[in-house]
């Protein structure tokens, strides 16, 4: 398509197929962009909307990264919880049984050996909004992976504001709350679309533009021949 507009993809969808064979789909994966709702039930009056699990967790997973930057913006540079929070990110994005409470590693940003759940437990009980936050991204995260739709709802629901960019989530979340709960009702995604769309970026980047189009798409196929070949190994 030549762009994202609503008139082109209405006109995409209804000028190459019948109404009889739209109304065959029953599922349709979209993002949180209010225009697509708009016109999903006009070109598939049988489908399921639903919105991408990938674009939940990364909205969610946005609200958490920013709440915890905000934080660091108020820390001493030298004190043990800037550097944890600064250099071991990450661990508040894992899901809480990953994070092998019995096993003692030592952290490169603090310099010291901990646990990562003594590491995570260290910031939740010192910053309480921040604790907050990161307990409604793992319910979020959780109720998603175990197509749990009750706890997903009851998450949302209950939220209570904590003045910081999950309750922008949240409200936004509320506001697509029917759609939002068939993705834990359904194991449709676009996280592998999500992927491909990551790398073919990444390569346009990388490579500061091609002077061929050609050469382009058959960098293109040759990155993803690679890639289902690692994958076939992987799988023996």
């Amino acid at each position: 398509l030549q762009d994202r507009l609503s008139p082109t993809i209405i006109d995409y969808f209804e000028s190459r197929y019948s109404k009889a064979e739209r109304e065959c789909v029953q599922s349709v994966v979209i993002d949180l962009n209010a225009q697509y709702q708009s016109f999903i039930y006009r070109l598939f009056p049988n489908a399921n909307i639903i919105i991408d699990r990938f674009h939940l967790v990364q909205l969610a997973g946005r609200a958490l990264d920013n709440c915890r930057i905000s934080i660091l913006k108020q820390l001493d540079k030298q004190s043990r919880e800037y550097k944890i929070m600064k250099s071991h990110w990450k661990l508040f994005h894992k899901k809480a049984e990953d994070l092998q409470p019995e096993k003692v590693v030592f952290l490169r940003g603090a310099k010291q050996y901990m646990t990562r759940q003594n590491t995570v437990d260290l910031i939740t009980s010192k910053f309480s909004k921040f604790a907050e936050v990161y307990q409604t991204y793992q319910d979020i995260t959780e109720a998603l992976n175990k197509r749990n739709s009750e706890l997903l709802a009851s998450t949302i629901l209950d939220y209570q504001k904590t003045n910081t960019e999950m309750d922008t989530a949240i409200q936004t979340l509320r506001h697509n709350m029917k759609y939002v709960l068939t993705s834990a009702k359904f194991d449709y995604s676009n996280g592998p679309l999500e992927g491909i769309n990551r790398k073919i970026k990444t390569l346009k980047r990388t490579c500061y533009g091609f002077a061929n189009q050609k050469f382009f798409f058959l960098r293109i196929d040759c990155i993803f021949s690679y890639l289902k070949c690692q994958f076939k190994l992987e799988k023996r």
